[in-house]
This record gives C-alpha cells, sequence and structure tokens, in this order.
C-alpha cells in the first residue's frame, strides 16, 4: 500500500480531484485510476497477467464464447473489486492518516476479503472450464 504522500503526489499530477466537464475527461479520469492502480497495486498487476494468461489458454483451447465470457466476467469482476479495494484504502487513509483505528482496519480487511473471495471464485470457474479441455488436448 502506498502512503498518503505517494497519493497525494499521484493526486496533484494528474488531477484525478477535479470534477469532469465531459465525456471525454471522465474517461481520462477513469484511465488514470486503473494507471495508478496498476502503478501502485502489486495485486492489480498479479491479478491482470493471470488474468491474461487464463485469457490466452482459453483462446488457444479454442473455448466456446459462452464459456469465454464466463471466463471474462470473473477476471473482470477481481479487477473491478481489486479497484475498490485500492479505493477504500485511499479514502480511510485520507480519513484517519497514519493513526490506527479498529473501524480502519476492518473496512480495509473486508475490501481485501472481497477481493480474495472473488479470486477465488475465479480460480474454481477457471478450472471447471479449462481443466476438461487442457486435459484432453494433453492426453492426447
Amino acid at each position: 500500500m502506498a502512503d498518503l504522500a505517494t497519493h497525494a503526489q499521484w493526486s496533484s499530477k494528474r488531477g484525478s480531484w477535479q470534477i469532469a466537464k465531459d465525456l471525454p475527461s471522465s474517461f481520462k479520469y477513469a484511465a488514470q485510476g486503473i494507471a495508478y492502480s496498476f502503478v501502485s497495486q502489486r495485486n492489480f498487476r498479479i491479478h491482470l497477467v493471470i488474468g491474461s494468461l487464463v485469457s490466452a489458454l482459453s483462446i488457444w483451447l479454442k473455448l466456446p464464447f459462452s464459456e469465454l465470457a464466463i471466463l471474462v466476467l470473473t477476471i473482470m469482476a477481481v479487477l473491478v473489486l481489486e479497484l475498490i479495494n485500492t479505493s477504500i484504502e485511499a479514502v480511510v487513509d485520507l480519513a484517519i492518516g497514519r493513526r490506527f483505528h479498529p473501524l480502519a482496519r476492518i473496512a480495509k480487511d473486508c475490501s481485501a476479503a472481497a477481493v480474495l473471495v472473488a479470486s477465488l471464485s475465479s480460480l474454481v470457474i477457471a478450472l471447471l472450464l479449462i481443466a476438461p479441455p487442457l486435459l484432453m488436448r494433453l492426453t492426447r
């Protein structure tokens, strides 16, 4: 987790505190959020790499489009939850600074737990969809 100075420095450099005046600005701010998570959050990068590998493996195995759609949905759910987790951590850090508060710990732990639950369910879904065709291809 990045410290408050890093959050403040990123925000001031990127202008993310501003309200979007038009649709392109909204997309720009959203892209800055993704870029911030990619640069500062190791787990976001890990989920992105694993999701890319699962996607490539699924295409190589020629999974049906419906199964690809399920995998894309689960991968994106994990990434979305990782972004929400990052924002919750930033808001909690902003609100309490470096002080400890049990409610801050609960907020951070529960948002991290949401990512964990989504990651584990995504893993199970990927195994259910990929394992049978992968085993068939490997045993040929």
